[in-house]
């Protein structure tokens, strides 16, 4: 349940989830960096070739189960050793017949924030920034509404401690377009924003940490990042299918990505946050890439090796962290610095993982045994590739003796209920993380449930007292408890396994989420509020190219949950246009924070979040039966108009003028048409739904209904 919220959420405020891996836990296990490394696979596989046919054979497997049962396109593999690329592939569903195997190179999201560090370290090595100075001292064009904003060091951008909200991705996600509105105005975008936290509290992942570390290289440096990048990173290390949205790279290398809309691989994504999550590579690049983080193998030239090394410093340590552990650990750009999979083991591994909303990857080094492998995927999640990347390093290690036998995944057992004491109950309440405000109750008996308010057809949840203050869920594979905290907090902790059928199992912990208090308002103000709760608010500040329009409807119904006094989402409502967010959640629930800010321009009014601007329902008007022409306004704001058959049916053309486009919903956020990637001479309006006029201030759409 609080998955699917969570994306519904992330698309309306169009925070685009770079990484949303499930990590594994941490486990305290002595590192492989106190045994000799075993030989290399290299070595032992030339010599084995039933070892190589059966390493390639796994992964191939692997690449089968996710292209015929998790949605993926394509999917490309690559595995180092000591230098020497022993295993590399890519597979393709089969029904993509064009897709041909040179087309190996993928948008790796936020496997971008490691080219970001080691080029932020690179500096730091010359001596012209120092890691725990203010960024201000470089970059005195940053500025917030939050004089805390001057204590945000360089290292807190790079181990997500800064307290920045999160994501300021408006008009970055595009298709087919290198417009870089979005990292031109992203300094602009902070100077009306506050922090969530103190810098330095806790490590939350935050994208514009990055974002800000890459125009804080272009400031030092007095060239662009991707220039910068080129010059001291891709080219010394040979890198010859590593580039960004600013390179001039040709359609026909990179892996085709797809939709439900067309048959043929969509336009280029171009994700303007290169420094967070916009560039490109191949999974054979990322591997030769990580070879300057093992213990052999690295290249002084581009990072030394003690530099390398700060990379791996449990940085998420620095502050409030999980008394049970995480299945992140942050260390400075990683995810994680200690990885459970490869803890069971006794082997140190580095994790990255990366994600747009149509490339997908992880890279996993194991900088002790000089191996890493990368797993990039047009479809699916960085989750899935993560898996198999894991299945890979396990496999081969294996086939060179370093571990004896590889582990079964985890089963679980239906718990069993017990009654629940007393003190416990103190637990019940309301609780709050970024795409969810969920109410907690108990029973005697020992029944727990969570049920969404923000989703509230949707079933409860249901969890089983089963002692030690832990409740399991009914099939027993996580559990949840509760933890008060120095800063006087109570947060949920889960910790768990999910399996994925064919692939393989993940370790899964953490914060879930924080108890919300209530926040008394005036009747006079709640009644403000519950004027705009249950209306749709539809998204009218992205650019015509924006690949929001394309994945799923760019709106969704706002409101005030009921139970809890003073809440608009799961945001404390602080005046009578302003709700503000009050959570605090280190770890990964408490990213892509944002406040709420209603404005009226004339008669419309405006919700402002993070990065994106919406118009409520209110100001949407039925499309007219008649053949008409529509204009977009002098902001260049999109206009949106509502679809009912019991008003307006039947075909029509559109006639798109230049730098536009219309797209076409279903009821159910289902996007039926989008000219940008396929302008149909006709298009069929649903029984029910929406179209949006999209372009430069003053474009003119004509519509016409045909028989």
């Amino acid at each position: 349940m609080s998955k699917r919220i969570l994306k519904r959420y992330f698309s309306v405020v169009l925070l685009f989830v770079l990484t949303f891996t499930v990590f594994p836990l941490h486990s305290p296990f002595v590192y492989a960096a106190e045994t000799p490394a075993a030989a290399s696979a290299s070595d032992i596989l030339a010599n084995n070739q039933t070892s190589q046919d059966a390493l390639q054979a796994n992964a191939e497997k692997n690449a089968r189960t996710l292209t015929s049962l998790y949605g993926v396109d394509s999917v490309s593999y690559a595995l180092i050793d000591n230098g020497n690329i022993v295993l590399s592939n890519k597979y393709t569903k089969s029904s993509h017949k064009t897709e041909v195997p040179s087309a190996d190179i993928y948008g790796i999201g936020s496997i971008s924030k490691m080219f970001t560090t080691t080029a932020v370290l690179q500096l730091a090595e010359q001596g012209k920034i120092t890691l725990d100075t203010p960024v201000v001292t470089y970059l005195p064009e940053f500025t917030m509404a939050d004089e805390r904003y001057k204590n945000i060091t360089v290292r807190m951008l790079l181990n997500h401690s800064s307290g920045l909200m999160g994501s300021s991705l408006g008009n970055s996600l595009l298709l087919q377009d290198t417009d870089t509105i979005s990292h031109d105005s992203f300094l602009n975008q902070l100077k009306s924003q506050r922090l969530k936290a103190d810098p330095g509290a806790f490590s939350v992942y935050c994208n514009d940490g990055f974002t800000l570390a890459e125009i804080l290289i272009e400031k030092v440096t007095g060239i662009s990042f991707s220039e910068y990048v080129r010059k001291n990173i891709s080219t010394p290390l040979n890198l010859t299918k590593t580039a960004t949205p600013a390179d001039d790279i040709s359609a026909s290398l990179l892996a085709g990505t797809y939709a439900k809309l067309l048959s043929s691989p969509l336009p280029k994504e171009s994700f303007q946050v290169i420094g967070a999550g916009g560039m490109y590579s191949s999974a054979k690049d990322l591997c030769s890439f990580a070879q300057i983080f093992m213990s052999s193998g690295s290249n002084p030239s581009v990072l030394s090796s003690s530099n390398a090394a700060v990379t791996k410093y449990p940085e998420y340590s620095r502050g409030l962290w999980p008394v049970n552990g995480s299945a992140l650990s942050y260390g400075l750009g990683w995810d994680t610095v200690n990885t459970s999979t490869f803890d069971e083991y006794g082997i140190k591994a580095l994790t990255k993982g990366g994600d747009t909303l149509l490339y997908h990857g992880s890279l996993i080094v194991l900088p002790e045994e000089n191996m890493a492998v990368a797993v990039l995927s047009s479809g699916g999640t960085s989750s899935y590739d993560e898996v198999m990347g894991e299945n890979i390093l396990l496999d081969a290690l294996k086939a060179k003796g370093r571990i004896d036998t590889i582990k079964p995944s985890v089963t679980f057992k239906v718990p069993k209920k017990t009654a629940l004491p007393n003190e416990l109950k103190q637990y019940e309440g309301y609780y709050g993380n970024v795409g969810n405000t969920m109410q907690i109750t108990m029973k005697e008996d020992g029944l727990l449930t969570i049920k969404s308010l923000l989703a509230p057809s949707s079933p409860a949840q249901i969890f089983y007292y089963t002692g030690d203050g832990k409740f399991y869920y009914t099939d027993g594979s996580y559990y949840i408890t509760f933890e008060k905290t120095a800063n006087g907090n109570t947060y949920i902790y889960h910790s768990g396994y999910v399996n994925l059928p064919g692939i393989g199992q993940m370790k899964t912990s953490g914060y879930l989420g924080e108890k919300l208090n209530d926040n008394p308002i005036s009747t006079e103000l709640e009644k403000i509020w519950q004027k705009r709760s249950g209306k749709t608010y539809f998204m009218v500040s992205e650019k015509y190219s924006s690949e929001n329009y394309l994945m799923s409807g760019p709106f969704a119904k706002l409101l005030m949950p009921e139970g809890i006094k003073g809440y608009w989402m799961n945001t404390a409502i602080a005046d009578e246009n302003t709700a503000k967010t009050t959570l605090t959640i280190p770890d990964n629930y408490g990213r892509d924070l944002s406040d709420y800010t209603f404005y009226k321009e004339g008669n419309i009014e405006y919700v402002k979040m993070n990065s994106g601007v919406f118009v409520s329902s209110d100001s949407v008007k039925p499309l007219s039966a008649a053949n008409k022409k529509y204009t977009v306004g002098g902001k260049g704001y999109a206009v949106w108009y509502s679809i009912n058959q019991k008003n307006v049916s039947g075909k029509v053309s559109i006639t798109v003028p230049k730098n536009a486009a219309y797209a076409l919903y279903d009821d159910n956020n289902t996007c039926l048409a989008y000219s940008y990637v396929k302008n149909n001479k006709t298009v069929t309006l649903p029984k029910k739904g929406y179209i949006v006029f999209v372009g430069d201030a003053g474009s003119t759409f004509q519509v016409k209904f045909v028989k």
